[in-house]
């Protein structure tokens, strides 16, 4: 799929220009239904199996239960990450990509990867349903996506204060990425994706302690 979006819908070939640039650009896209249906899993099939209740009887605290699962599917996720390395070695075949830029497009990547992630994470603790937390992970996701479109931009900034429009900018995944895959990897955007994992995380973590009480 990944060799579909940047060789022929990123027109990698028509660029002549060796990078991989039309690689990243499509990876807020693949992520928004890749990670949703790998972290649809993580509670919802647990909650639907009855296997919680045990999982809530190890001498584990709930935190460190809901970091594990998201480290391990965090993990998971950066080895298929890896497996797209040939990519990255072929480009140098065939030019002079800057490597710097490469490299930080993948960190940025990951952590990203790790954004869509923690939402999915949250959402699966939410319902037994696997397709119903499928859904909803996806239409957040996307509503993160869609604050920095370019034409949700324009129709803020055709009434709202630019403050405004930076605010909105600011929440969506595509502003960030597409500073650090610039090979930019800026404080600010660090600074937003830890935020973003630790809130979702952290609601995660509520929202299994209460099912606990029930």
């Amino acid at each position: 799929m990944t060799g579909v979006f940047t060789f022929y819908l990123g027109a990698f070939y028509e660029s002549n220009q060796a990078d991989l640039e039309p690689f990243f650009r499509f990876h807020p896209w693949l992520y928004l239904f890749l990670i949703p249906a790998i972290s649809m899993r993580l509670w919802s099939d647990e909650r639907k199996s009855g296997t919680i209740e045990l999982l809530m009887t190890l001498p584990v605290s709930i935190t460190d239960t809901v970091v594990a699962k998201y480290l391990a599917a965090w993990s998971f996720t950066a080895i298929a990450l890896s497996l797209t390395f040939p990519m990255w070695i072929t480009v140098n075949y065939l030019g002079n990509p800057d490597n710097t830029v490469v490299l930080a497009s993948y960190i940025g990547s990951l952590i990203m990867a790790g954004g869509f992630l923690a939402i999915g994470s949250c959402i699966s603790a939410l319902t037994k349903s696997q397709v119903i937390s499928f859904v909803i992970s996806v239409v957040i996701c996307f509503m993160f996506i869609l604050s920095g479109f370019p034409m949700v931009l324009d129709l803020f900034e055709s009434w709202a204060p630019q403050a405004v429009v930076d605010a909105v900018a600011s929440f969506s995944f595509l502003t960030h990425f597409t500073s650090i895959k610039k090979g930019v990897i800026d404080i600010r955007d660090l600074i937003y994706f830890a935020a973003l994992i630790t809130f979702w995380l952290y609601v995660n973590i509520i929202i299994i302690e209460n099912k606990k009480a029930d």
